[in-house]
Order: C-alpha cells, then sequence, then structure tokens
C-alpha cells in the first residue's frame, strides 16, 4: 500500500508541475493563439489529472486530509467551469448544458461545506479554519455567478470569455499555492492565501482591461 501511495504522490506532483509550467507559459503568450491553446490543453490535463489523483491520497492512512480533498475538487470545478465557458461562445449554443449545471451545483454544495466546516472551526478554536472560509467563500461567489451567467448569458458580449479567464487564472492560483505549500513545504496561512490574494488582483486586471476593450468606443 505505501508503495502505491508513493507512486500515486509522484505522479501527482509530476501532472501538477505540468500544470503549473503550462499554466504560467499560456499566461504569457498571446492569448487565443494556437500555443496558448495547445498550453491550455496541457494545463488542463495536468490540473484534472492531478487533482484526481489528489482525491483518493487525501483519504490514504498517514495523509488523511479533508482540506486538500475539498481543494482538489474545487481545482477540477475551475478548469471545467473553465473550458466549458468557451462553448458560450457567441451562438455556440442558446442555454445552459446539463453538464454546466452539474458542474456548478456540485461545486455550490462544495462550497457551503467548506463554509459550513470553517464557521464550526472557527468557533471551536480549530487551528487554519479560516482557510474553508476563504476558498468557501470563493467557491460560492464563483458558482452563484455562474448561474446569473446562465441565466442572461445570451444578453452578454463577452462575459464567457470573462469567466474563462478568471476560472483558468483561479485554477493557477492552486497549482501555484500547491506548490509552495507541498513542493516547498511551506504550509503557513501566508502561504495559502497570498497567491490568491495576488492572483486575484491579476484576475481583476484581466477584467477591467477586457470590459475596456469590449465596451463601445
Amino acid at each position: 500500500m505505501q508503495q502505491f501511495i508513493t507512486y500515486a504522490i509522484y505522479t501527482h506532483a509530476f501532472l501538477g508541475g505540468i500544470g503549473l509550467i503550462t499554466g504560467v507559459g499560456s499566461m504569457l503568450v498571446k492569448k487565443g493563439g494556437r500555443l496558448h491553446k495547445r498550453m491550455g490543453k496541457l494545463f488542463s490535463i495536468g490540473m484534472v489529472g492531478s487533482s484526481l489523483i489528489s482525491l483518493p491520497i487525501a483519504w490514504m492512512p498517514g495523509h488523511e486530509n479533508l482540506f486538500l480533498f475539498l481543494i482538489g475538487l474545487f481545482t477540477i470545478y475551475l478548469v471545467l467551469a473553465g473550458n466549458r465557458s468557451l462553448t458560450f461562445k457567441p451562438r455556440a449554443k442558446e442555454k445552459a448544458a446539463i453538464a454546466d449545471l452539474i458542474i456548478s451545483f456540485g461545486m455550490l454544495l462544495f462550497s457551503l461545506l467548506m463554509l459550513t466546516l470553517g464557521t464550526f472551526g472557527v468557533l471551536k478554536g480549530v487551528g487554519n479554519s479560516v482557510l474553508y472560509l476563504v476558498f468557501g467563500g470563493f467557491g460560492l461567489f464563483l458558482t452563484v455567478r455562474d448561474f446569473l451567467f446562465y441565466k442572461k448569458f445570451s444578453d452578454s458580449k463577452g462575459d464567457w470569455l470573462l469567466n474563462h479567464i478568471s476560472r483558468m487564472m483561479a485554477a493557477l492560483i492552486a497549482s501555484v499555492t500547491a506548490f509552495i505549500v507541498a513542493g516547498l513545504g511551506i504550509g503557513n496561512l501566508i502561504a495559502w492565501i497570498l497567491p490568491s490574494v495576488l492572483g486575484t488582483i491579476y484576475i481583476i486586471y484581466w477584467r477591467l482591461k477586457m470590459k475596456k476593450k469590449m465596451s463601445p468606443a
């Protein structure tokens, strides 16, 4: 069993490394270009693969970690939702598909679970419970925006692209955070939150840039 866990952890780290490298690369190259799309596919494969492997690892003896399990699910949601956003291009479809609703509703439930655990942990004085509140609140915010988008996406011009950028950047933040916490062994509260703060600033910058670009002259 221990040998299997070791192989699983190595595979998880390898795929996560691919996700981190290609994620940073896709952020630096021209958006929408061939290289960006190829790196984006590798990023998605790396992140989803790494996160899927992390789910059973988080329940194995000696590696039990409910928070990392939930973060793995969160990362999968971000990548899937980010890629699904591209299907909402103008005239691509008339309404949200069942897959879109399942992805968002599933993350909504996990976000509420994280908020519940975080609230209970803070009241009981459990260490790092604030992390459940931060990521649960972020997940709730994103999924609520998902359902609002599904309701009126046909009336919007470029929200699908803004959603794509936001979700994929958030997934990259998760990759960077995992590298700092697991790869470098820095597990304090600042290490968990700082990448999210910096990444959020970058996401806001891109959203403002895209909205300015799409607004009428």
